[in-house]
Formats: C-alpha cells, sequence, structure tokens
C-alpha cells in the first residue's frame, strides 16, 4: 500500500503537467482562431458598415470564435491552479501571486467577451434597437468592438505579469527547462509593454508591438504547453525540490 501512495504521489505531478499542456494547448488554438481567422477576418477597424456587413454575413464564425474565447476562460482557471502546484516548490508567494495575475486576467478578459455579445445585440437590432437607422446600429457594434479590443490589450498587463512570474519560477526549478522560462519571462515583458503602449498610443503598439510581441509569445507560450504534454517535470529533480 505505501509503494502504491509513493507512486501516486510521485506521478501526481507528472499527471498534473499533461493536463496543463493539454488545456494550453487548447488555449491556444481557440484564443488563434479567435483573433487570427474570426476578428481579423471580419473587423474591417475603420469602417463600421463593412465590418457589420462581414459579422451578420458569418454569424455562426463568429459565435464559434466567440464560445471558443469563453471556454478559454474555463480552462485559464484550471491552469493557474495547475501552474501554482507545479511551481509552488520553487516559491509558493510567487507562484500565488502568479496564479492571481492569471486569474485577474481571466476576469477582465471574460468581461470583454461581454462586448462582443453587445455587438451582436446591436446588429440583430432588437428590441428598441428597431427603431434606430441600420447606419446607428452599425456605429454602435463598431464601438463595442473597439472597446472589447482595448479592453483586451489592457488584460494582458496582468497577463503579462503572470507570465514574467512563472517564467522566472520555470528558470528556478530545474524540473522544466531553463530555457522555457527565459522565452515566457520574455513574453511576460512583451505583453506588459504592448498593454501599457496600448493605453498610451494604440496605433504605435498595433504597428510596432503587435508584430514582434505576438509572434515571441506564440512560440513560448506553445513551446511550454507541448513540453508539459510530451515530457513533463523532471521527477528526480522534482523530488529533490520538495524534498530538500
Amino acid at each position: 500500500m505505501t509503494g502504491m501512495t509513493n507512486r501516486c504521489i510521485t506521478a501526481s505531478p507528472q499527471v498534473y503537467a499533461r493536463i496543463g499542456g493539454l488545456l494550453y494547448l487548447f488555449i491556444i488554438v481557440a484564443a488563434g482562431f479567435g483573433e487570427l481567422v474570426v476578428r481579423n477576418g471580419l473587423i474591417r477597424w475603420g469602417d463600421a458598415t463593412a465590418t457589420a456587413s462581414n459579422i451578420m454575413g458569418s454569424e455562426t464564425l463568429f459565435r464559434i470564435g466567440l464560445t471558443g474565447e469563453m471556454l478559454t476562460c474555463v480552462c485559464d482557471v484550471a491552469l493557474a491552479m495547475i501552474l501554482f502546484v507545479l511551481l509552488k516548490p520553487v516559491s509558493r508567494n510567487l507562484a500565488l501571486l502568479a496564479a492571481f495575475f492569471r486569474l485577474t486576467f481571466v476576469g477582465i478578459y471574460g468581461v470583454t467577451k461581454l462586448f462582443e455579445i453587445a455587438a451582436l445585440v446591436a446588429l440583430e437590432g432588437a428590441g428598441n434597437l428597431k427603431a434606430l437607422p441600420a447606419p446607428q446600429l452599425h456605429d454602435l457594434a463598431y464601438i463595442f468592438l473597439r472597446v472589447h479590443s482595448l479592453g483586451y490589450g489592457a488584460s494582458l498587463l496582468f497577463f503579462g505579469f503572470c507570465c514574467s512570474l512563472f517564467g522566472h519560477l520555470i528558470q528556478r526549478s530545474g524540473y522544466l527547462p531553463r530555457v522555457i522560462g527565459i522565452l515566457v519571462a520574455i513574453a511576460g515583458y512583451g505583453y506588459v509593454a504592448f498593454s501599457i503602449a496600448q493605453m498610451l498610443s494604440p496605433p504605435f503598439a498595433a504597428r510596432f508591438l503587435f508584430p514582434s510581441v505576438f509572434p515571441v509569445a506564440f512560440v513560448a507560450e506553445l513551446t511550454l504547453a507541448l513540453w508539459l504534454l510530451g515530457r513533463g517535470v523532471n521527477i528526480q529533480k522534482w523530488n529533490e525540490m520538495t524534498q530538500g
């Protein structure tokens, strides 16, 4: 019985790692689909009428993207707990702080999704909105989408601090690759810089930071997700850390 218990304890970080990697992959795919396929494909910044036409002409696609991104919020809550469990042997306080930053990000990100729902409501012209002319409904929906975009950028401030802390902990852990920790930390710094820049100067953030920050972040997060799913943690070094 003791041997079985020890095996369960030894296997538990690997189980957490594999589940975390799977959740992270779903988040990357769903969020990437929502951003690159749905919003980039349908929203025409500066043209409310074209945006409205695209969304109503591909409403199912828009709703699929919205649903997928809402599901990422659920996955992110679970992932925050998993990363806390995996990295608390390094520093419980820093791992807890990073998890709180991630949960704060999820809360803000989830609220921004309501503005996409509001855009759909405006474009459908339900209830008293039927009294408004189509151009005004298009402008209203466009405003909601713009608020969503800026709100998402604001949420990345908290996500950036989360990534920076988790990246730092991964570097110190010894049971996850140091290079992955460096990449995740760099991604975090990029998210923070982009979020602040978007609040101060949206055109600058979109033109100069977005093209450089997000590819690096994609590589960092995808690498972490695949490592957790495929390799997990180094059990020997995990045991040394937890028993030291």
